[in-house]
């Protein structure tokens, strides 16, 4: 569950336009996870962004019928 919500912390922080690169050096996950599931946080998720890492998480859960298959595997592979 921890490298589900490092992945997400990354997610969040890829597409907040607002991010330093001291946090942006923080990142974690893989790249292709974080590939996977960029596009869904921003499509379904752009609200809550800002709101932490378990808001985001369970944002994509919520909308696990419409996130892409790839993004539902990062979960399933990160025990979601």
């Amino acid at each position: 569950m921890r490298k589900s919500l490092l992945a997400l912390t990354l997610l969040s922080m890829s597409v907040s336009s607002n991010v330093a690169f001291a946090q942006q050096a923080q990142r974690s996950g893989t790249e292709e996870e974080q590939k996977a599931c960029t596009r869904d946080v921003q499509k379904f998720c752009r609200a809550v962004i800002d709101q932490g890492d378990f808001t985001i998480l369970a944002c994509l859960k919520e909308n696990r019928p419409k996130i892409s298959a790839a993004c539902n595997q990062v979960l399933k592979n990160n025990g979601q």
